[in-house]
C-alpha cells in the first residue's frame, strides 16, 4: 500500500486514535451513552419520546414526523434523500435546480400560512418543500456535546417558551429536539409557536396516523391519551415544549449501535477478512485524525473542501469564527453503508465516490480547510479496501434490518391512504393540465385537509368537486359534489401561474371510514376546451385511526408471534432455504437485500397467502442471475401486520 510520503503533525499525533488489529491501544467497544446529569432515561419517557417521534400528527399538516427524515434502515438519514431526486433536491443558493450548487435533503411541508391554507413559496411553488441541508444521523447522537451540522444545538438547554434556563450543559438533544416542529420547511406553518405545537399534542390520539405499531409502543399505548402519557413520564400530566424535548431526548439515548463487527473487533472476539483488515489500515492512516476512537468521529468541524463556503458557511453561522466558514461536524462512520447520500449537502450516493473524494483531495481550497485534506495517492485495490472496512465491519445488523430498538411504526405518508392522482385532465392556456397537490391525511376529525392546485391561469376561478366517483368532463363545471363543492380566485399571474387551495374538513363520523372520494379542480381558462381546464382526479379513502376503514389494519402483534423466520444452512455456499411459518392469512413478501439495504432478489410475493408453512431455496444469484458476492446479506419478510428478518452469510 502507498501513503503520502509527508503528514502533517496533526495527522501523526492522531493516527494513535485507532490501531492495527491485535494493538493494545485499540479503542475499547462503544459503551452505552451516559446518564444526562440533569435525569436518568426512564422507561416511560423513552415510549412516550418515541411516541412523538413518530407522530405525523406533530407537524402542521399531519404529514411529516421526526422519524419522516430519521430511519434505521437508511443509518439514520432520509432514504428519501436520493442525489437527483427532484423530490429531495433544493436547488442551493442560486435557486436554480439542476446546478452544482444543489442539495439532496430532505422533503418537509408544502409552504403554510398561520390558517392552515397552502401558501406559494417562491423555491417550491406548492409542492414540498425541501431542507438545504442533508438529514444527518439521530443513531449515537446521544454521545454529540452539540448537534446540527453546524453545533448550533449546544448543552445548556432552556425553556422554549419562556427562556428559563433549565439544565446547565448535557441536553444537546434538547436543543436538537425542538427545532423541527416550529420550522416553517420541515413541519411547520407560518408564525407556529410552541402553544400551536402543545394544544395538537393535548387532542391528538398518539400516532392514530401510523397503520402499523410494533409491540413496545401497542402496549404502551394501550388506548390512552397523550396528557396521560405525560402523566406516566413525568408525574403530571401537563404537556409543554420542554417536556416534548425531554421524552423525545429520552428516547434518541435509547438508540445507540454497538452491536457491530467493529465492535466485535474491538473486545476481540472477531477477526475481520483481509481485505477489511487492509481496508482497516489505510482507515488508520488517512482517516482516523477526525473519524477517531469507536465512535469514529472527533466530534468536532472541519472545512474538508465539498463546496465553496459561500453556498453554506456551516459553524461559522453560530460561531462568528473565520476559522469555521464553510466547516461541518465530523459525522460518525457507523452504518455509513446504509445511508442514501454522504456530506452537509448529500452530493455523493456511495462510499466509493466519499473515498475517491478524500483520495484527490477534496474539491475545494480555501484559507481555512483542513489541513489533512491532500491527495492520498491510494490505487483502486486500496481505494476498494478501504471501502470494504467502511461496509460490514462498520455496521449493525439491528440497524439495517430496522428491529429493536431501532424499529418503528408504519407511517400514514408511506402508505396507501396518502390520495393518490390518476390520470387526465383538459389542458388550459399554458398547454397542461392544471397540477392538483393531495398529500394530506383525510383522518376523521382532521379540520385542515388543505389540497391545492398550481400550473392553471393566473386570477382564474377555480372549483374543486369532491364526489363519490370521479368528477366528469365535458360539460362544464359541475353544479355540486357529494361531498364537497368549494370555489377560490386563484392567485399568482400568467398562463401557468395561477395557484391557490382549499381546506377539506373530514368528518367524524365512524360510518364514514372507508368512504372513497374522487375530487377535481376546475379552472375558468377560455384557452381550455369549452372553457374550462381540469386537473387530473385524485382519489383518496376516509379513515379512522390506525388506517381503520380504510383498508388497513391497525396495531401490530409482536412479529416472532406473528411469523417466524429461519433459514439453513446458514452460513451457506451454494444456496440455502429460507422457511417461514405464517400464523394469519395476509399479504406476504419475502426479499434479500445487501449491507447496503440494496434490493437483491425477490423470492416470494402475494396479495393473499394462506396460514401455514413456507420454504423458498436462495441459490446465491440476484434478479438478474448474477451470483452475488460473498457477505452478509439480509432476508426481509413482510406480512400485513410485521416484519421480520434473518441474517444470512454467504461464503466462498
Amino acid at each position: 500500500m502507498r501513503y503520502p510520503a509527508l503528514l502533517p503533525a496533526g495527522v501523526v499525533l492522531l493516527l494513535c486514535a485507532l490501531a492495527p488489529p491485535g494493538n493494545a491501544q485499540l479503542p475499547p467497544p462503544l459503551a452505552a451513552p451516559p446518564a444526562p446529569i440533569h435525569g436518568a432515561v426512564t422507561p416511560a419517557k423513552a415510549l412516550l419520546g418515541k411516541t412523538l417521534f413518530w407522530d405525523e400528527q406533530l407537524s402542521s399538516s399531519r404529514t411529516v414526523a421526526c422519524g419522516s427524515c430519521h430511519q434505521a434502515a437508511s443509518g439514520g438519514s432520509d432514504p428519501r434523500s436520493l442525489p437527483g431526486a427532484s423530490r429531495a433536491t433544493h436547488p442551493g443558493l442560486d435557486a436554480v435546480a439542476g446546478t452544482p450548487d444543489d442539495v439532496s435533503g430532505s422533503p418537509g411541508i408544502v409552504a403554510r400560512d398561520a390558517t392552515d391554507a397552502l401558501k406559494w413559496s417562491a423555491t417550491f411553488g406548492l409542492r414540498e418543500q425541501v431542507t438545504p441541508r442533508l438529514a444527518p444521523s439521530h443513531i449515537n447522537a446521544a454521545y454529540a456535546s452539540w448537534l446540527f451540522w453546524d453545533g448550533r444545538a449546544p448543552g445548556p438547554f432552556f425553556d422554549p417558551e419562556n427562556a428559563d434556563l433549565l439544565f446547565f450543559d448535557g441536553a444537546a438533544l434538547e436543543n436538537q429536539a425542538t427545532g423541527p416542529p416550529l420550522s416553517g420547511v420541515e413541519m411547520a406553518h407560518a408564525g407556529r409557536e410552541w402553544s400551536d405545537v402543545t394544544a395538537r399534542i393535548i387532542t391528538a390520539l398518539p400516532l392514530a396516523l401510523a397503520t402499523a405499531l410494533p409491540p413496545d409502543l401497542a402496549g404502551n399505548l394501550a388506548g390512552r391519551s397523550y396528557p396521560q402519557l405525560f402523566a406516566a413520564a413525568f408525574g403530571t400530566s401537563e404537556v409543554t415544549a420542554s417536556r416534548i424535548a425531554m421524552a423525545i431526548a429520552s428516547y434518541e439515548r435509547t438508540l445507540f449501535s454497538n452491536q457491530s463487527p467493529f465492535d466485535s473487533l474491538l473486545a476481540g472476539t472477531t477477526t475481520l477478512s483481509e481485505d477489511e483488515t487492509v481496508g482497516l489500515q489505510l482507515f488508520q492512516m488517512n482517516c482516523a485524525g477526525c473519524h477517531s476512537g469507536a465512535l469514529l468521529t472527533d466530534q468536532s468541524f472541519h472545512n474538508i473542501g465539498v463546496r465553496p463556503a459561500a453556498e453554506d458557511s456551516g459553524r461559522f453561522a453560530v460561531s462568528h469564527d473565520p476559522n469555521d466558514l464553510g466547516a461541518f461536524r465530523t459525522p460518525s462512520l457507523r452504518n455509513a453503508a446504509l445511508r442514501p447520500a454522504f456530506m452537509h449537502d448529500g452530493r455523493f450516493s456511495t462510499l466509493e465516490q466519499v473515498v475517491e473524494f478524500y483520495d484527490r483531495g477534496g474539491d475545494f481550497n480555501a484559507p481555512n480547510k483542513d489541513l489533512r485534506i491532500i491527495p492520498l495517492g491510494l490505487s483502486a485495490t486500496e481505494r476498494a479496501q478501504l471501502v470494504t472496512f467502511l461496509k460490514r465491519p462498520l455496521t449493525d445488523p439491528r440497524v439495517a434490518a430496522a428491529i429493536f430498538p431501532f424499529d418503528q411504526p408504519a407511517l400514514f405518508s408511506s402508505s396507501a391512504l396518502v390520495p393518490q392522482v390518476l390520470a387526465g385532465g383538459v389542458s388550459g392556456s399554458s398547454g397542461q393540465p392544471p397540477t392538483p397537490v393531495a398529500l394530506e391525511p383525510a383522518i376523521a376529525g382532521n379540520p385542515t385537509c388543505s389540497v391545492g392546485v398550481y400550473a392553471a391561469l393566473g386570477g382564474a376561478s377555480a372549483v374543486l368537486v369532491v364526489d363519490d366517483v370521479v368528477p366528469p368532463l365535458g360539460n362544464g363545471i359541475p353544479a355540486m359534489g357529494s361531498f364537497a363543492r368549494q370555489a377560490v380566485i386563484l392567485e399568482g399571474s400568467g398562463v401557468s401561474g395561477g395557484h391557490g387551495s382549499v381546506t377539506l374538513q373530514i368528518p367524524s363520523q365512524a360510518a364514514e371510514y372507508g368512504r372513497m372520494l374522487y375530487a377535481r379542480w376546475y379552472v375558468t381558462d377560455p384557452a381550455a376546451a369549452g372553457g374550462v381546464a381540469a386537473s387530473a382526479p385524485f382519489r383518496f379513502t376516509l379513515f379512522g385511526p390506525h388506517g381503520s376503514g380504510g383498508s388497513l389494519l391497525g396495531v401490530v402483534p409482536n412479529p416472532r408471534q406473528e411469523l417466524s423466520l429461519a433459514s439453513a444452512p446458514n452460513p451457506f455456499v451454494a444456496r440455502t432455504t429460507l422457511r417461514f411459518e405464517l400464523a394469519h392469512a395476509s399479504r406476504v413478501r419475502l426479499e434479500l437485500y445487501d449491507i447496503a439495504g440494496r434490493r437483491v432478489r425477490q423470492l416470494f410475493e402475494r396479495p393473499l397467502a394462506m396460514a401455514g408453512s413456507y420454504a423458498f431455496a436462495w441459490d446465491g444469484r440476484d434478479d438478474r442471475g448474477v451470483a452475488a458476492p460473498r457477505g452478509v446479506y439480509f432476508a426481509r419478510l413482510e406480512t400485513k401486520h410485521a416484519v421480520n428478518s434473518v441474517r444470512l452469510f454467504r461464503v466462498d
